[in-house]
């Protein structure tokens, strides 16, 4: 197994990101090239050659990925047109005909059937956060909204892509630094627009941006693969670094070189006998709709927290109540307590530090009768605990049709049985 693989990553994207810098950025830190373009092989898109380079941005090199399509280089839509929100038709971007599968269901049909596992969950996550957006913003609902810009080639490549990729990684987490956003405006068929582009602040809702500049840095999809992937936004964790990637834009940038920086590290607490402290964020609650507790849990691990939990207590007056708790590293604190003050009906939150001992920790890719799956195991030797990824899980279930204990099981004894 590669030294990257179950690393956790860091998207340093202080020149913003979008798609094909995602990718770049991801070979360029040592995913096997093979790796992606054998899922993209998968799909029934023809007519496109996926071209890989090295190029200097600034004084500083990177990868740069580009899509030609039908001989003619398809030019990406980062820092290199006006771009406008995936929903509408660039005639920049047309190649003498329409682009295939642009509505969602179509694109959701497509990926359902031809691809499986870690990276068909990936790809619909990103594709499902940019439709769900765009559905809102336009009062369709989410299977008729169109994607003219996502659904061409190039970007069911730099998606499809980036979640082949990060399939392979199959990181522990992925965290972001504040997203800068740039600024001006833009021209679209709906008149002129400002940076940045609707779709694109509406997909990093919750997320730590920036402004500034005259010029788009972050896309739709660059912001999709961010909402899809990452848990938390800020400075980055102290890591171990394993691996560093480079994703070149199309473009120069006069004030910063045009690339998006990938880190890939462990953690202090994931190093063997390595101790680390923890916050604990927790409140009571007596007064709150059962069914508001599945979205808390949702905001809370969106904020940052790596657990989260109910536990039944009684209050005042001998009334059935809640302690809603969530352990988190100190530095997301305040956003995951910030998620609990939202999201539930508490007036208030308490904070505590703990101190914890983490066993070591790596994912395993092991082969079932209908597909590969990852195992993430805990410890060394006999004492080892291994459980199989159940996302991961579910996808290959419905894949191929069968129920997911059965895939769970099938994983489990073959991780026992190398």
């Amino acid at each position: 197994m590669s030294e990257l693989q179950g690393t956790e990553l860091y998207f340093d994207c202080f020149s913003g990101i979008a798609g094909d810098m995602t990718l770049g950025a991801l070979l360029d830190l040592g995913v096997p090239e093979a790796a992606v373009r054998a899922e993209l092989e998968r799909l029934p898109v023809r007519g496109y050659r996926l071209t890989r380079e090295r190029v200097r941005r600034g004084a500083l090199m990177g990868t740069k990925i580009q899509v030609l399509v039908d001989e003619h280089e398809h030019e990406h839509e980062h820092h290199e047109h006006e771009h406008e929100p995936h929903h509408q038709h660039d005639p920049r971007h047309s190649h003498g005909g329409h682009h295939p599968h642009t509505h969602y269901r179509d694109i959701r049909a497509m990926l359902e059937k031809h691809l499986g596992g870690d990276v068909l969950a990936r790809a619909l996550a990103i594709f499902e956060r940019i439709a769900a957006v765009e559905a809102r913003m336009h009062g369709v609902s989410v299977a008729d909204v169109a994607f003219h810009e996502v659904g061409a080639i190039d970007s069911i490549v730099d998606i499809v892509g980036a979640a082949a990729a990060l399939a392979w990684l199959r990181p522990s987490r992925m965290t972001s630094r504040r997203v800068p956003l740039g600024g001006g405006s833009v021209d679209t068929a709906h008149g002129r627009l400002p940076v940045p582009a609707p779709a694109t602040l509406e997909l990093l809702a919750g997320a730590e941006v920036e402004a500034g500049g005259d010029s788009e840095l972050t896309t739709p999809t660059g912001a999709g693969i961010l909402a899809a992937s990452v848990s938390a936004y800020g400075v980055m964790p102290p890591l171990r670094v394993i691996g560093v990637g480079w994703g070149a834009g199309d473009r120069e940038i006069a004030d910063r070189p045009n690339l998006l920086r990938v880190v890939a590290g462990i953690r202090p607490e994931a190093l063997p006998g390595a101790t680390d402290e923890i916050a604990v964020v927790e409140a009571n609650i007596d007064d709150m709709n059962p069914e508001l507790c599945e979205p808390l849990l949702e905001a809370l691990f969106g904020a940052g927290a790596v657990d989260a939990w109910f536990t039944p207590i009684v209050m005042k007056k001998s009334r059935p109540a809640l302690t809603v708790a969530a352990l988190c590293p100190p530095e997301v604190r305040d956003h995951v307590a910030a998620a609990l003050l939202r999201e539930s009906t508490t007036i208030g939150v308490r904070f505590s530090t703990r101190q914890r001992l983490v066993l070591p920790r790596r994912i395993v890719e092991v082969d079932t009768p209908w597909g590969k799956v990852p195992v993430k195991v805990a410890g060394e030797g006999d004492s080892a605990n291994a459980a199989p990824e159940y996302e991961a899980c579910r996808a290959v279930a419905a894949t191929a049709g069968v129920p997911v204990k059965r895939v769970y099981l099938a994983a489990l004894a073959a991780f026992f049985r190398r």
